[in-house]
């Protein structure tokens, strides 16, 4: 049998309750002395709004050339015997810097002369025999038949030497070609001909880049074109030594896009070139797009309210952060451009903007200043 409950007395009873009465006062106080629990204060990385005057810096790179490149060829056929320049070598106006094989133009010279000799001879014979008739005519010793034969016989042998005389000045200007004498000064770039090859008229035997000038050349995006501004100048540096640098404006815009890489050549020509800028070295060339002034901001503090751009500004006196709309000018994979909405020294939460809530607190990690 289990054993009965043992009954309390009234006096335990009501020492019981009292007891019980007693810790629920205690318990009621306890509860009544415990502050509210403080609000949550996340910590958020910022920047300080800077305002910007507008514009982004395009690099591209390019090369140095010749402004004016002239390509010295022959006026006429034969075989190349002797050139007398190389790629790198300088030229000067009136130099020499290639020949044929002149014997074929001699020929034809000594065969021209030798005709102006007998059309010539035969000149002298006209014209005598023109003066005697003249003066049997005039005694009356002729007729006026005879005599008008021969004027017309000096006159034809004095066209048979005038077209003589041209054939001699062909055949001189024939024998002078078979040297070719540059024109220009400037410095060789290219060859398009070996001593003993037999070459056609206007073959290029050597390519000169000329002195007068010099450009640098980019290949430029479509999209960069059609956003660069009129006539803009440009900073162009030597890409192995940026302390080479001058400047320059667009001279030339390819209106045909590459047919590989869909690109446009663009020629900038320098002004006033530093020595260091030889042909072929590689250059850099910026250039500032224009766009209206506004606020760059990383983009990662972007966020959207009531389908609105919006970014979280801290309130620097309280620590607390509010949802402010903005309008957007530019924006990119990394940055936005706010036009509208922050002011110079505001302070943009730019990580952690899905968490937070107006009015919130926030502990500032870095960025501002």
């Amino acid at each position: 049998m289990l054993p009965r409950p043992r009954r309390l007395s009234f006096v335990s009873r009501r020492r019981l309750c009292l007891s019980l009465l007693l810790g629920a006062a205690m318990l009621a106080g306890c509860d009544g002395d415990t502050p509210p629990p403080q609000p949550e204060v996340r910590p958020v990385r910022v920047v300080t709004v800077e305002h910007s005057a507008g514009g982004e810096v395009v690099s591209l790179t390019g090369t140095v050339q010749a402004e004016t490149e002239v390509n010295l060829a022959f006026r006429i056929d034969g075989r190349l015997v002797e050139r007398m320049v190389n790629v790198g070598d300088a030229v000067r106006a009136g130099q020499v810097v290639a020949r044929l094989n002149p014997e074929n133009e001699e020929n034809g010279l000594r065969a021209a002369r030798a005709q102006l000799a007998a059309a010539q001879a035969q000149f002298t014979e006209a014209a005598n025999n023109y003066w005697r008739q003249s003066e049997l005519l005039r005694d009356g010793w002729t007729t006026r038949v005879r005599y008008d034969q021969a004027a017309q016989a000096r006159q034809t042998a004095q066209s048979a030497v005038d077209a003589a005389q041209a054939q001699v000045g062909i055949a001189e200007t024939r024998l002078g070609y078979t040297e070719l004498v540059s024109d220009v000064n400037g410095r060789v770039t290219a060859r398009g001909a070996e001593p003993g090859e037999v070459v056609q008229p206007g073959r290029m035997i050597i390519q000169v880049a000329r002195d007068e000038g010099r450009d640098a050349v980019f290949d430029v995006p479509p999209a960069l074109k059609d956003q660069a501004p009129a006539n803009p100048v440009i900073d162009v540096v030597l890409s192995s030594d940026p302390s080479v640098r001058t400047t320059g404006r667009v001279r030339e815009v390819s209106p045909r896009a590459d047919a590989v890489t869909g690109t446009f050549q663009v020629r900038v020509g320098l002004a006033d070139p530093p020595p260091g800028m030889r042909l072929g070295a590689t250059v850099t060339g910026r250039l500032t797009l224009g766009s209206a002034a506004g606020y760059a901001i990383p983009a990662s503090a972007l966020t959207r309210t009531d389908n609105q751009p919006a970014v979280w500004v801290v309130d620097p006196a309280n620590q607390t952060v509010a949802l402010r709309t903005v309008e957007l000018v530019r924006h990119d994979p990394g940055h936005v451009v706010v036009g509208a909405g922050l002011a110079a020294g505001d302070i943009v939460v730019t990580a952690g903007v899905q968490a937070l809530r107006p009015g919130q607190k926030v502990r500032l990690l870095g960025g501002a200043r």
